[in-house]
């Protein structure tokens, strides 16, 4: 059976067969009158060959773009097909990243849809997210590439797909890249944000959504451990100031339009396929390279502590939220009555001083990391984070069960893989 693609564009192109003799021909070209009208023909033929070329080439160009399609939505159909009892479709922003990868084959497995969206931005080296993308596609789960400021791909999801959920997690994330790039944090999480909330609440019906916020807004606060009614309007950067919007900016949406909306705060999540820009990471790399290490300190030489939570307790606190969203209320954009906006801290619940952690990394790495201690300069970054989990716990049942030892044993495992190394060689210099 021909293709779409094979009745455009014609095996042949511009020949066309004339069943007529010569002698036919000599008698058609006989008198000035019937050469005109040829040429006439022959020019309006012509103009009709490049304008039906003209179409086949927008055509072609529709076929190849990276969204759209009869392929596509089939592509984006099957992945968001549910395969189990009161399952769920998500779409996840972000599922190329850390968390959205993880995420994503945690809903898969379950038997839930998925159908995953990312930009594939350079923020750190996007080869790591195309091997994330190559991994959920062996599982069957379809990764669209795209931005979250594109209003057209946004509505075409949906309108291929009734998802139930949105598990938002795409972000420019980082919180000392904000001195370098300031507008890619309002591109994305302020921009990106809104762009996704107007098309969910036009959407019939609404999907429940899910976030993922930060425990930086939390910012300046010196209570411990940190708590969801704790003060959050002293951010200490900017990129803690655009997550702090977006809890603002998600909540107007939930009161106007009567979307169900949760936003997670994470706190440090750490493991395999992880971030290349986090301490952990870098760190692994810098001490199997040989290369030295900054640690930060506080003032008076106090070491920073973090709340460090493994992937897969983050993992469990999102399709806990997700279980228990709620439903939205609004149809086309219109609010019937009001909807579950809800805030909660994922975190371990155990701070680690960054000095602990290098030494469990060197335990792991079997190599002493070269230490180079210097005092924390002032580009956001605060001294501890500490979460109080009791909310999620009594929502979902949240309880991590990974202790930071445990977590990056199996984070260097996942690296001396994925990078290379082996127990016989110090392994190769490869990002």
């Amino acid at each position: 059976m021909p293709s779409l693609e094979d009745e455009l564009f014609p095996s042949t192109p511009g020949k066309f067969k004339i069943d007529r003799s010569n002698r036919q021909l000599h008698r058609c070209f006989a008198s000035t009158s019937t050469m005109f009208l040829w040429a006439l023909f022959l020019i309006a033929l012509t103009a009709s060959y490049l304008s039906f070329q003209s179409f086949v080439d927008s055509g072609s160009k529709y076929l190849s773009a990276s969204w759209g399609g009869i392929q596509w939505e089939k592509q984006v159909r099957t992945s968001a097909e549910i395969h189990r009892s009161g399952g769920i479709s998500v779409l996840v922003t972000g599922a190329a990243g850390f968390v959205g990868s993880h995420v994503s084959l945690a809903l898969k497995k379950r038997g839930d849809g998925a159908v995953g969206l990312d930009n594939f931005n350079n923020y750190y080296d996007p080869s790591l997210k195309r091997a994330r993308r190559s991994l959920l596609s062996s599982r069957g789960i379809f990764v669209v590439e795209g931005d979250l400021n594109d209003s057209k791909l946004l509505a075409k999801l949906f309108d291929v797909v009734a998802f139930t959920h949105v598990m938002h997690l795409a972000a420019q994330a980082g919180v000392r890249y904000a001195m370098e790039n300031p507008q890619s944090y309002v591109h994305s999480n302020i921009a990106g944000l809104v762009n996704l909330l107007e098309i969910c609440k036009s959407a019939n019906p609404q999907p429940s959504i899910v976030w993922a916020s930060s425990s930086s807004v939390y910012g300046l606060n010196d209570k411990s451990p940190f708590s969801e009614s704790d003060r959050t309007d002293q951010p200490a950067s900017l990129y803690a100031a655009t997550k702090k919007a977006g809890e603002e900016i998600t909540h107007t949406y939930n009161h106007i339009y009567g979307l169900a909306i949760t936003g997670l705060r994470f706190f440090t999540v750490y493991g395999p396929w992880g971030r290349p820009d986090m301490a952990y990471f870098s760190f692994s790399r810098n001490i199997l390279q040989g290369k030295p290490i900054t640690i930060y300190r506080g003032k008076n030489r106090v070491d920073l502590a973090r709340d460090f939570t493994f992937i897969d307790d983050i993992v469990k606190g999102c399709l806990g939220s997700l279980d228990t969203s709620g439903k939205s209320t609004g149809s086309g954009g219109k609010k019937r009555g009001s909807a579950p906006y809800r805030i909660f801290n994922l975190g371990n619940t155990s701070p680690v001083t960054v000095p602990i952690l290098v030494d469990i990394l060197e335990k792991h790495l079997k190599v002493k990391a070269k230490r180079n201690y210097v005092e924390m300069p002032g580009n956001g970054d605060v001294p501890f984070t500490h979460a109080n989990i009791s909310s999620a716990r009594l929502a979902f049942g949240y309880k991590p069960t990974t202790d930071l030892q445990t977590g990056l044993k199996k984070f260097v495992r996942w690296y001396l893989s994925y990078y290379g190394y082996n127990n016989n060689s110090k392994g190769k210099s490869v990002h």
